[in-house]
């Protein structure tokens, strides 16, 4: 009966700081705090570092995570424990303060069916020389304007309306309805488009076995 008086429930216990370790690593923790020698305080730390490497020792040695033990160390002695640290010890303020709001981008083009993308890669090419070079990429970027656009919209469309979303998207600085280009034709899109499309996805070929009767592990 006096055995189980004496048990100790966790709610009872003092809040766990960093819960993945346990109430071990807390304990040992507490006690270097209450040690007055600093020396014996500085090696029972090490000490403590050196088991909670011990749980990870693929990244035991590895600087980064040295730093981030002692960082630990500190934040479950709540910045209590006076000990010499190899390394910067990382302010309390510092660890609570807030990140900085993450800004997400806020684009929203006129033709959205393009994608973001399609507007990068122009701004990439009218920065480029003008030549061979520039021409291929310019109708390369059309051509997937125009997959875009059937992608999302009918199932034909013309060249010129292609060429003037280019025009109007580059700020009038690629123009190839003035050289007098043809685009891939709308058929060849949506065959590729259909045979996708119709693709059975677990299909197997004449002749070869399928999963039936195969052992799975």
């Amino acid at each position: 009966m006096n055995s189980v008086e004496t048990l100790e429930y966790n709610t009872e216990r003092p809040y766990l700081i960093i819960p993945e370790y346990g109430r071990h690593f807390q304990k040992m923790v507490d006690y270097a705090m209450s040690i007055k020698d600093r020396e014996e305080r500085n090696k029972v730390a090490q000490s403590i570092i050196s088991v909670m490497g011990n749980l990870q020792p693929h990244l035991r040695d590895v600087p980064d995570f040295q730093h981030k033990l002692w960082d630990q160390l500190f934040i479950m002695s709540d910045f209590k424990l006076d000990v010499d640290s190899p390394f910067p010890i990382t302010s309390q303020e510092l660890l609570q303060a807030r990140p900085e709001p993450l800004e997400y981008p806020q684009n929203h083009p006129k033709y959205r069916f393009y994608g973001n993308n399609i507007k990068r890669m122009i701004d990439v090419a009218i920065q480029w020389e003008k030549g061979d070079k520039r021409d291929g990429l310019e109708y390369a970027i059309a051509n997937h304007m125009k997959k875009c656009y059937l992608n999302w919209n009918k199932d034909t469309v013309d060249d010129k309306v292609i060429f003037k979303h280019l025009f109007e998207l580059s700020d009038g600085q690629i123009d190839l309805a003035s050289g007098g280009a043809n685009l891939t034709e709308s058929v060849q899109f949506l065959k590729q488009r259909v045979t996708k499309s119709s693709r059975p996805s677990g299909s197997n070929k004449k002749g070869q076995r399928g999963n039936r009767g195969k052992k799975r592990y």
